[in-house]
């Protein structure tokens, strides 16, 4: 079921009703952003006022459609590039940790069955939430022998959706809030 929202404005003699609707396919996790404006009655007052209201009205239309087009940005946040049915845990040393926006990331050596070396990339929340969890800047060192624990990308690459860290005094901390 979509939802809607509706406003409604009148300005200058200008009626005007604007419909947003938002639907959700979950079934291919992609959202969809429909802007309906309807009733543009205009009527002419004297002074340039018909001018203003014309530019009043581009203006609101372009600083709504700005919003509406930058609120499938959550789909920035989604899980489908990462396997969600499955969860891997790598366990090596830190060689590098980004406390950078939008997300930090945490990088890892570890060695595969081979014993080759791979570098590992977990990806974890914005940092606003991770500061809800108690996680600092320094939470994580770069000689760090820890463990993580995620969803893998779907493509093979090694990088992960972090969901857990275990540090090698066996303390652990989640990667998401909630």
């Amino acid at each position: 079921m979509p939802s809607r929202l509706l406003y409604r404005f009148r300005f200058a003699g200008l009626s005007l009703r604007i419909y947003l609707i938002i639907e959700v396919d979950r079934s291919n996790l992609q959202a969809y952003v429909f802007l309906h404006i309807y009733e543009y009655n205009h009527f002419s007052i004297p002074g340039g006022i018909a001018v203003n209201t014309k530019r009043f009205i581009f203006l609101f239309a372009f600083a709504l459609g700005a919003i509406v087009a930058s609120s499938p940005a959550f789909a920035h946040h989604s899980t489908a590039e990462y396997d969600m049915t499955s969860s891997t845990t790598v366990k090596g040393t830190v060689t590098k940790f980004e406390w950078t926006n939008p997300h930090a990331y945490i990088t890892i050596e570890s060695k595969d069955d081979k014993g080759a070396v791979v570098e590992w990339t977990a990806e974890l929340a914005s940092l606003g939430m991770l500061a809800r969890i108690n996680w600092k800047r320094d939470t994580v060192k770069v000689g760090d022998e820890i463990t993580i624990s995620g969803n893998r990308a779907k493509n093979g690459k090694a990088h992960m959706r972090l969901e857990k860290i275990t540090f090698a005094n066996g303390q652990e901390l989640s990667g998401r809030v909630g």
